[in-house]
């Protein structure tokens, strides 16, 4: 600040450069008011929308209600929607120079949307929910205010039933395609378990049982068929042991020969199928794994098909309901009206600013001169700038300047 180091120099100062600061802020004031009393009235109309829960009770298949309403102002205050609410009301008429994407930021400026939050406790985890919606215009004209807040709020209204609606369809077109996408892997995998059973039908879980029953007849057979041969065999080597053979016995040893023959063709029959009886359940487990597979796989697809069955029902009463408007849906609650008297200008904020502006200008002012002719006033800036103490110090005694005694000295006319 140069000089202005203590109190003292402020004092100084103000009284040294009033008149200048006094001018200044004389001119700052009235320039202000004068610019305050010239800003148009603004007038302000407000519309209420009401959020009606739905008639019937439904489970909530969309977001809350206050992501709806962000998503339908984003929607109302594009560039597109502004100008078609301008054509509509034939706003800005008499501003021709104004480009379209100044109108639509003056409109966007004017107008405002806002959500009252619903009074009941908000659930943890729950989408937001609003109880009501109030829309706001702002415009010089009073009439125009009112019919810009009530285009406004009737463009919510038709936004929220479309948006509505078109959630529905949206919602039911999807719970349909995933029935038929779920239905048709159900069949699906209704066939690969249906082959994969013919295909390991020997080896299957629920045969264990029968194949166990089997072996074990098998076993019992084959002890029978083994008896015999050991007995037949027994016979047939006595009776080859024997030189002198009659007739009969030939015979007999001829036929014990085409019996033991059968009865080995019959052992080794059994045997194989014993074998195969055998294999079938060594391969029991892993044709266990496999099927149970393809049954989990079965019941997560019909479990996910009787999810997505439950949802296309709602789905489908939802749809009914947007169509009757017996859902979840916006009411207008308070239409706006021709406000009567403006809700102000701006002109006080103007003018404060203004005034403030004035102070300020005119300390910078009286600054600027007082530091353009830079001069030592006191012993105490003499110390500082210099270093140096005065002896003394000599008040102003208000002595006539050289200039003025020169003008006191000179002779007077002689008037004839």
């Amino acid at each position: 600040m140069g000089q202005l180091q203590t109190l003292e120099d402020l004092l100084s100062f103000l009284t040294r450069r009033w008149w200048v600061i006094l001018a200044i802020i004389i001119l700052g004031f009235a320039l202000s008011a004068t610019l305050a009393k010239m800003r148009p009235d603004i007038y302000e109309a407000t519309a209420v929308i009401q959020a009606q829960g739905a008639q019937i009770g439904l489970e909530a298949t969309n977001g809350g209600s206050a992501q709806m309403l962000q998503a339908i102002e984003q929607r109302l205050t594009t560039r597109e929607a502004l100008l078609a609410m301008i054509a509509r009301q034939g706003l800005y008429a008499d501003l021709p120079a104004l480009s379209d994407e100044e109108r639509a930021a003056l409109l966007r400026a004017s107008i405002r949307i806002e959500g009252v939050a619903s009074a009941g406790n908000q659930a943890y985890g729950q989408p937001a929910q609003i109880s009501a919606i109030i829309v706001t215009a702002h415009d010089q004209d009073a009439d125009k205010a009112a019919r810009i807040a009530n285009d406004l709020a009737q463009s919510v209204l038709d936004m929220a039933a479309a948006g509505q609606m078109a959630r529905a369809q949206d919602t039911l077109a999807f719970y349909r395609e995933e029935e038929t996408r779920l239905s048709g892997q159900v069949a699906a995998l209704d066939g690969d378990i249906a082959a994969y059973k013919q295909t390991n039908s020997d080896a299957l879980p629920e045969g264990a049982d029968a194949r166990r029953d089997e072996i074990a007849s098998i076993e019992a057979d084959l002890r029978d068929l083994d008896q015999k041969l050991v007995a037949l065999t027994e016979e047939q080597r006595q009776l080859s042991s024997r030189t002198d053979l009659r007739a009969t016995e030939q015979r007999r040893l001829q036929e014990l020969t085409s019996q033991i023959a059968v009865l080995g063709e019959q052992r080794a029959t059994i045997m194989a199928r014993r074998d195969v009886l055998q294999a079938a359940g060594a391969r029991q487990p892993e044709v266990e794994r496999g099927l149970a597979g393809l049954e989990r796989q079965l019941a997560l697809a019909q479990g996910s098909l009787t999810a997505v069955q439950t949802r296309l029902d709602d789905a489908e009463t939802a749809l009914r309901l947007a169509e009757r408007q017996q859902g979840d849906r916006l009411a207008l609650l308070d239409r706006a009206v021709t406000p009567g008297q403006p809700t102000g200008s701006g002109g006080k904020k103007l003018f404060m600013a203004g005034a403030i502006g004035s102070v300020l200008l005119a300390l910078v002012f009286a600054l600027i001169l007082d530091l353009a002719k830079p001069v030592i006033r006191t012993s105490a800036q003499l110390e500082r700038q210099l270093g140096l103490r005065a002896v003394i110090a000599l008040p102003d005694l208000g002595l006539p300047t050289a200039k003025s005694r020169r003008g006191s000295q000179r002779p007077a006319r002689a008037h004839g």
